[in-house]
């Protein structure tokens, strides 16, 4: 079996010097990311870390957040009625494409894109804007083991240029996907993209996931086990967008990118892993994520599709 850490130490070292794509330039906030920011950080199931690079600089969590958030309204709700709002079929689109809805029930084709992340957003519980972000933040507290905060420079300047997200909420308030608090579902949404987070933070993320739900540390409950498999195969179909089916072929795991660098992937039962680097390519994945992730895979023998998955314990 290779040595996790002598392994990522090697691939950092081979995609440190890439300089394939550039930082996302829509949102300008995160046009300003340092491009040499690289980090690789795999967690255990038993609480194990191995890391390197830049693990503990922050970086707004984006559309890295989506499966978490799903995860806390089907809990909330319940699949038949989570269902009857947001769909689980990929879309070959791309993830801020506005013709997103179903032509027979005009739902979102899945949670993973702006469409459904927004509708999403909308089906979050409170009695007021404060009390229903507290949740969100309560849940990804929870997922990370410690205290968060928000990039709020990075909210205003989501929120200033969200011309394409918004024209996305009111075609779904059009056909009663979402209520009336449009503004208000889609601040929740800017705000849960613009939670700060750490490489080694979402890694324990993705581990929590690997474990059931079940923080490795902390031992708390972040999502009832039952829904942990709901949001996985969603990550496995849709959560790299438009390039969800070459991800599936060339890695095997369920995974999720978001435009500010971040990729985090899950190996249920065993780890989670997370790669972060600003640069993205034009389906918005960091570039040496992609890569990073295509070694890990081929060199730990992590795809679903490998008999005998896999070579880690």
């Amino acid at each position: 079996m290779p040595n996790i850490q002598s392994l990522i130490e090697e691939l950092h070292s081979k995609y440190q010097s890439h300089t394939e794509g550039s930082p996302a330039s829509y949102i300008p906030e995160l046009a300003k990311a340092n491009p040499n920011h690289f980090a690789i950080v795999i967690t255990t199931i038993s609480g194990e870390i191995y890391k390197i690079g830049d693990t503990e600089n922050t970086f707004s969590l984006q559309s890295t957040s989506k499966p978490f958030t799903y995860g806390m309204v089907l809990e909330n709700f319940g699949r038949e009625f989570v269902l009857s709002k947001v769909g689980v079929e990929p879309t070959g689109e791309a993830f801020n494409s506005i013709v997103e809805l179903e032509k027979q029930t005009h739902r979102p084709y899945n949670p993973m894109i702006n469409s459904g992340a927004i509708a999403v957003s909308s089906l979050i519980k409170g009695n007021n804007f404060e009390d229903r972000f507290k949740k969100v933040m309560s849940l990804f507290e929870t997922y990370v083991g410690h205290s968060l905060s928000i990039d709020e420079h990075v909210f205003e300047s989501e929120k200033k240029t969200a011309h394409r997200n918004r024209s996305i909420a009111h075609l779904l308030r059009h056909f009663d996907v979402i209520d009336d608090k449009i503004e208000e579902s889609l601040d929740l949404y800017f705000k849960q993209c613009s939670i700060l987070a750490s490489t080694r933070d979402l890694s324990m993320m993705a581990a929590t996931l690997a474990n059931n739900g079940i923080h490795p540390v902390t031992k708390k409950v972040a999502v009832q086990e039952k829904y942990v498999g709901d949001m996985l195969s969603l990550m496995f179909t849709c959560g790299m967008y438009d390039s969800s089916g070459e991800w599936a072929y060339s890695v095997g795991i369920p995974a999720k990118s978001g435009v500010s660098g971040g990729i985090f992937g899950v190996i249920p039962g065993k780890m989670g892993i997370a790669v972060f680097s600003p640069p993205i390519d034009d389906k918005g994945h960091s570039v040496r994520g992609v890569e990073v992730f295509k070694d890990l895979s081929h060199k730990l023998n992590l795809s679903i599709f490998r008999v005998g998955n896999n070579h880690v314990s």
